[in-house]
């Protein structure tokens, strides 16, 4: 990828994804909300979530990085860095 995103497009792409294909109502999405306990994913749609992220970004999330991840803002954070 050649485009640096800035934090509030990564932001956006992320909200875009979780209200279109995880069904997330859009009033849960704020930078601080957990993934587990405020929007109630479950494992197996974090992985799908970082399968997505990752079409979008091109860039892989490492493992050891994924297992971090608990908020809207940890996956902006972790997102913007790679890129």
């Amino acid at each position: 990828m050649d485009k640096k995103y800035s934090k509030e497009e990564i932001f956006n792409k992320l909200c875009e994804i979780l209200e279109e294909e995880f069904e997330v109502d859009k009033s849960l999405l704020v930078p601080e909300a957990n993934l587990f306990t405020d929007l109630e994913l479950d494992s197996i749609d974090a992985v799908d979530l970082a399968v997505r992220l990752q079409q979008f970004t091109e860039k892989r999330i490492s493992p050891e990085e994924f297992k971090k991840i608990r908020t809207l803002n940890d996956i902006v954070e972790t997102i913007y860095k790679l890129l």
